[in-house]
Protein backbone atom coordinates (compact mmCIF):
# COMPACT_ATOMS: atom_id res chain seq x y z
CA UNK A 1 0.00 0.00 0.00
CA UNK A 2 1.91 3.55 -1.04
CA UNK A 3 -0.45 6.05 1.15
CA UNK A 4 -3.94 5.40 1.69
CA UNK A 5 -6.74 7.70 1.16
CA UNK A 6 -8.94 6.79 4.30
CA UNK A 7 -8.42 5.27 7.60
CA UNK A 8 -10.36 3.01 9.79
CA UNK A 9 -9.28 3.30 13.68
CA UNK A 10 -11.25 -0.19 14.11
CA UNK A 11 -12.10 -3.82 11.99
CA UNK A 12 -15.72 -3.35 13.42
CA UNK A 13 -15.84 -0.06 12.49
CA UNK A 14 -18.58 0.23 9.83
CA UNK A 15 -17.15 4.55 8.51
CA UNK A 16 -13.56 5.31 7.37
CA UNK A 17 -11.93 9.07 8.06
CA UNK A 18 -10.73 10.79 4.77
CA UNK A 19 -6.89 11.48 4.80
CA UNK A 20 -6.82 12.66 0.92
CA UNK A 21 -9.37 14.23 -0.92
CA UNK A 22 -11.88 11.75 -2.44
CA UNK A 23 -13.25 12.16 -5.82
CA UNK A 24 -16.75 10.80 -6.67
CA UNK A 25 -16.34 7.66 -8.75
CA UNK A 26 -13.17 6.90 -7.81
CA UNK A 27 -11.36 3.47 -6.27
CA UNK A 28 -9.64 4.30 -2.70
CA UNK A 29 -7.66 2.14 -0.76
CA UNK A 30 -7.86 2.53 3.01
CA UNK A 31 -5.89 1.07 5.85
CA UNK A 32 -7.58 -0.99 8.78
CA UNK A 33 -5.25 -0.02 11.67
CA UNK A 34 -6.47 -2.58 14.34
CA UNK A 35 -5.06 -5.36 12.21
CA UNK A 36 -2.96 -3.13 9.64
CA UNK A 37 -5.13 -4.78 6.55
CA UNK A 38 -6.28 -2.66 3.87
CA UNK A 39 -9.75 -2.60 1.67
CA UNK A 40 -10.68 -1.16 -1.45
CA UNK A 41 -13.85 1.08 -2.01
CA UNK A 42 -15.17 2.82 -4.89
CA UNK A 43 -16.37 6.58 -3.83
CA UNK A 44 -19.83 7.27 -4.66
CA UNK A 45 -19.82 11.41 -3.27
CA UNK A 46 -16.69 13.64 -3.14
CA UNK A 47 -15.39 13.31 0.16
CA UNK A 48 -13.18 15.87 2.07
CA UNK A 49 -10.55 15.60 4.32
CA UNK A 50 -11.36 14.63 7.61
CA UNK A 51 -15.20 13.17 6.48
CA UNK A 52 -16.45 9.65 7.06
CA UNK A 53 -16.74 7.60 4.23
CA UNK A 54 -19.14 4.51 4.37
CA UNK A 55 -17.76 0.78 4.20
CA UNK A 56 -21.22 -0.89 4.12
CA UNK A 57 -24.38 0.21 3.55
CA UNK A 58 -26.57 1.54 6.70
CA UNK A 59 -30.32 2.04 7.07
CA UNK A 60 -32.25 4.67 8.79
CA UNK A 61 -31.94 4.18 12.24
CA UNK A 62 -28.50 2.17 12.50
CA UNK A 63 -25.73 3.12 14.15
CA UNK A 64 -22.32 4.27 12.96
CA UNK A 65 -19.54 2.66 14.39
CA UNK A 66 -16.39 4.75 14.63
CA UNK A 67 -13.26 3.72 17.20
CA UNK A 68 -15.33 0.47 17.71
CA UNK A 69 -18.00 2.59 19.64
CA UNK A 70 -21.54 3.80 18.45
CA UNK A 71 -20.82 7.87 17.20
CA UNK A 72 -24.37 8.36 15.51
CA UNK A 73 -27.42 7.29 14.14
CA UNK A 74 -28.53 7.03 10.52
CA UNK A 75 -31.16 9.22 9.58
CA UNK A 76 -31.31 8.87 5.97
CA UNK A 77 -29.85 5.50 4.09
CA UNK A 78 -26.33 5.31 3.54
CA UNK A 79 -25.04 3.64 0.51
CA UNK A 80 -21.28 2.14 0.84
CA UNK A 81 -19.04 4.55 -0.73
CA UNK A 82 -21.44 7.45 0.02
CA UNK A 83 -20.14 10.55 2.34
CA UNK A 84 -21.29 10.23 5.96
CA UNK A 85 -21.99 13.42 7.34
CA UNK A 86 -24.64 15.79 9.52
CA UNK A 87 -27.31 15.37 6.45
CA UNK A 88 -27.46 11.47 7.15
CA UNK A 89 -26.05 11.62 10.61
CA UNK A 90 -27.59 12.33 14.42
CA UNK A 91 -24.98 12.43 16.45
CA UNK A 92 -24.78 10.20 19.52
CA UNK A 93 -23.50 12.80 22.01
CA UNK A 94 -27.62 14.40 22.35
Amino acid sequence: MQHPYFIVHDEKDNVGVAVKEIKAGESVEGWIMSNNTTLTITSKQDIKIGHKIALSDADAGAMIIKYNKPIGKVIAAIVKGEHVHTHNLKTARW
